[in-house]
């Protein structure tokens, strides 16, 4: 069940955690945009055999997390930190994806996260929206362009953009994707096309909508600002997963944060495309218990490799996601 922490300036945050209850390493997962904290992550059984203690959270403004408004990419650290704080939990590793990438990073660059965060996984992420020598929005699909340009000139053809697609998303629970259907690429296809997936994907962004479209906004205006932290002050593991056929976060993104954050390791993947994010997630989770292992956090932890699950050529997770989100 979700808990209630209260973050710097009295804003409430929804928490919940899954997998072993007082698991080595801990792990935040970072929802992506508009998502939330019962977004697609691996049952808890698999989570329990690795010993994994992961804790997901609504950033202001989703369900049961009061809004912030003018919030920025960087204030994800004072979340995560006041929940880290709130249970006690002094070292931990951070993944975000999509929307939620940049989050991640930001988490792994903070002062006042300096020596608590062990490694970070950006899967899909954006780059800096001022990010130089760089397209920003070469090979972007056209809803995306038209959202993030919206938010800097035009606030109010945002709002009603992103009202309309969670009026048709209050209708039908996979309204969202239907819309997004027509820019979907091969491998996008393949995985929203899979039905436990699309399934869990469609009642992700009903669950995200179900009050407002608040966090949404303030997402897409923070990730289309300056971020509010500089990628040099990252100095713990890093790893970019993208898949090259990304039309939501085209892949030269994370060529670009590659090239600007030190000990970092880049995973593009080609013929694959934005929501495998969502399928790739128990290989990441193994990658951090390998860092946490070579940082000597890991007291107690053993990685039993005959329980790790068989990657279907689907796309499907048999017996990794489960229908009622892994809880």
């Amino acid at each position: 069940m979700a808990q209630v922490v209260e973050a710097p300036g009295g804003c409430r945050l929804s928490v919940e955690f899954s997998g072993a209850p007082s698991g080595k390493p801990a792990v935040f997962l970072l929802h992506g945009t508009p998502g939330t904290l019962v977004g697609p992550r691996p049952r808890g059984i698999f989570l329990h055999r690795l010993g994994i203690r992961l804790i997901s959270y609504n950033r202001p403004g989703y369900p049961g997390s009061s809004r912030r408004k003018g919030r920025s990419v960087a204030d994800a650290a004072l979340d995560v930190k006041a929940i880290a704080d709130h249970f006690g939990i002094e070292r931990f590793s951070v993944i975000g994806r999509s929307g939620g990438a940049p989050h991640a990073l930001a988490c792994a660059a903070a002062d006042n996260l300096r020596g608590r965060v062990i490694c970070a996984a950006a899967l899909s992420s954006l780059a800096p929206f001022n990010a130089q020598g760089l397209d920003w929005f070469l090979g972007m699909a056209e809803s995306n362009i038209r959202a993030y340009h919206d938010a800097e000139s035009d606030l109010a053809a945002l709002i009603a953009t992103l009202n309309q697609h969670a009026g048709q998303v209050r209708n039908n629970s996979q309204g969202l994707l239907n819309a997004l259907w027509p820019e979907l690429v091969g491998s996008d296809k393949q995985v929203i096309g899979d039905i436990a997936l699309r399934r869990l994907i469609a009642q992700t962004h009903a669950e995200a909508l179900s009050e407002s479209v608040d966090g949404w906004i303030d997402d897409v205006i923070a990730l289309s600002s300056p971020w509010g932290f500089d990628l040099e002050d990252i100095t713990v593991p890093v790893r970019l997963w993208h898949g090259g056929d990304d039309v939501f976060s085209p892949a030269d993104h994370t060529d670009w944060l590659a090239k600007r954050i030190q000990n970092s390791e880049t995973d593009l993947q080609p013929g694959i495309a934005h929501f495998a994010a969502v399928e790739i997630l128990p290989e990441i989770l193994r990658w951090v218990l390998g860092k946490v292992n070579a940082a000597g956090c890991s007291e107690g932890l053993r990685i039993d490799n005959t329980q790790q699950p068989t990657l279907a050529a689907s796309g499907a997770h048999v017996g990794v996601f489960s229908s009622d989100y892994g809880r």
